[in-house]
Parts: C-alpha cells; structure tokens; sequence
C-alpha cells in the first residue's frame, strides 16, 4: 500500500455542472486513532446531504473536503483500542460529517458506527443502506418508540426515496401498523408497494383528502421526509395526541397545536457527533445486516455508477439534485 491515495472533493461550493464543483485528488492515506479502524473503500452512495454541503457549506483552511456517507468497505487496519473488528473484516457505515468522508480509496471510521457488511449483498448494494438505515430505524424506533407490537396507522412520506424506502419497509416488517405511502409518479408509487406500503397517495395533490378517504379518523404517525410544503395537511390528517417524526428542518408549527401534536427532530448524525462513545449504530446496523441476510429486508440502490472520480460523482450528484430519484444512486469503485 503506497502513502498517498485517490479521491474526489471540493474547494469551493459550486453548481453540479460546473466542473470544479467536484475534483480529482490526491490525498496522504490516514493513519488510525485508538477506536478506528482504516477501511479501504470499494463503494458509497450519494445522498442529499453530500449534494447540500457542497453547494451551500465552505470548506475550512482553504483545504478540500472530502465527502461521502455512506460506505461498504474492507478493514485494513486497526486503531490500538478496536474491540469489534480486525483487518480484512467487510463492513458498512455511514460515517460523520466532521471527517473525511468516503469518496476516497481509503477512510477512518470510529468502529462504534460500523457494522458487518451483508454477506449476501455484494459492495455497491451494500453501500445503500447505512445512513438510510439509521435515519428511518432511529425514527421510527426511538423517535416515535414503535415497536412489534405498535398499531395504528403511519403515513410516510416520500415513501420511494432514500429514508422512506427504508422507513416503509421497517414499519411493514418490524411492525403492525398499517402503512400508508406517498409518491408522486406511477413508477415511484410502484416501487413503495413492492417495499409493503399498503396503500399509495400522491403528496402533491389534496394530500389530506387522500388519506382521509383511507383513514377517516386520521393516522397515528407520519415519517416526513420533506415537510415544508405539507405542514397544514399534516395538521389535518393526525389524529389528536398523533406524532410526526421529520428528518429535514421546518418552521411554522402552530397548525400542529389544536391537536397536541407532537413533532419530533431526527438527524443521525447526532449520535457520532455528540455521543461519540454510544455503539448504538453499530448495534443497529448488525441488526439491519441480519434483517438483509434473513430476506426481510432489501437494499434500495437503483442507479449503480463506475469509478471514483470526480465525473462519475458529479453525474450522481446531478441525479439526486433532479429531487427524481427512486431508491438511491451508488458509485462502484471497482477496488
């Protein structure tokens, strides 16, 4: 292994079709602390959060920043205090934002935030899964406390994207509730039934009228993957005493308060960010993998793009900014 590795970020916040929104790098391999394990990277897949911090966060010091949060990968070396994992381990993660991310050839990851990789899934189906995963588990099992035994009624929200492909299929395996999606086209509504969404409205027109005429007594919860422009419905169609669980930012909540409604904030970045000795991603994460390996789950990657290079992550970019994607675009690396 040489000192020095490739990979692909940016130096200023740029439009997708502007080539220097995205550059080829060469970059020094890092070396592990006590709890990381140095992980060389052979697919990510590309999420919203990577396409809004470089157009909209600077990088520090007037170096590059490195992105990428989601990866499938091979230890290949071990902080002095690594517990879970050896070299040569396969392993899925979603990282954090305050490192590094994983459009590199190699990476650092704090074990506690690892898990095993599928074994039945190969890298790039892998490599969409972890910060879906966590984001749509966290919500759905610690932000609104559902269980096997919950009942009642979930209307999810941008049922065929990343989060909400992941959080309808949880809420129909791991669950009893009835599930309702939302998608706008025929081949997005398509993809949230075979995920076991029990029905599917369209979130762009009388969403409240929609669902009324599935729940008359208003659903239970709702996992909300985009909430602006639906605040109003939502205050319309929850039960009272209901719960929603948001996973972008909002304002304007007072539509909410007649019914004691409560909202619910869920990053999943918090957890590494702010409680950086808490292995309860790892844990979830070992859990989802044997939910993949039992058949219970499945991987949502749709697009799969070759190569690590700055072009190749521009295109995927470009193809999440379009806001039509289904499922998830990952980049094969190919190593």
């Amino acid at each position: 292994m040489t000192d020095s590795m490739h990979a692909v970020g940016f130096r200023e916040n740029l439009p997708v079709d502007d080539p220097s929104s995205l550059v080829d790098l060469r970059m020094p391999i890092p070396t592990p602390g006590p709890h990381d394990l140095l992980v060389r990277v052979h697919a990510a897949s590309v999420n919203p959060v990577d396409t809004k911090i470089r157009r909209f966060s600077p990088p520090q010091d007037g170096e590059p920043r490195i992105l990428g949060f989601d990866a499938a990968g091979t230890v290949v070396a071990i902080g002095p205090e690594v517990s879970r994992f050896a070299a040569g381990d396969d392993v899925l993660y979603a990282g954090v934002t305050n490192r590094p991310g994983s459009n590199a050839e190699f990476q650092l990851v704090d074990e506690r935030i690892v898990g095993r990789k599928p074994a039945t899934l190969d890298f790039a189906q892998a490599a969409s899964l972890p910060l879906t995963t966590i984001t749509a588990w966290e919500s759905l099992f610690d932000r609104l406390a559902l269980g096997p035994e919950s009942t009642g009624t979930i209307l999810v929200v941008g049922a065929a994207g990343g989060a909400g492909s992941m959080a309808t299929q949880l809420a129909r395996t791991q669950t009893r509730l009835e599930v309702i999606a939302t998608a706008s086209r025929p081949e997005s509504a398509a993809f949230a039934v075979e995920l076991g969404a029990h029905h599917v409205v369209d979130h762009t027109a009388l969403l409240a009228e929609q669902v009324a005429a599935i729940a008359p007594e208003g659903v239970d919860y709702v996992f909300s993957a985009y909430s602006p422009p639906h605040i109003e419905a939502y205050a319309e169609l929850v039960r009272p005493l209901g719960h929603i669980v948001a996973i972008d930012r909002v304002s304007g909540l007072d539509a909410l308060q007649p019914k004691s409604i409560t909202w619910h904030c869920e990053l999943m970045f918090t957890r590494p960010l702010l409680l950086p000795e808490d292995d309860y991603q790892h844990r979830l994460l070992e859990k989802a993998s044997e939910l993949i390996d039992s058949g219970v789950l499945r991987p949502t990657a749709t697009e799969v793009l070759d190569g690590l290079q700055a072009a190749t992550l521009r295109e995927a970019h470009r193809m999440v900014e379009s806001q039509a994607m289904i499922g998830k675009v990952v980049i094969d690396y190919g190593s």
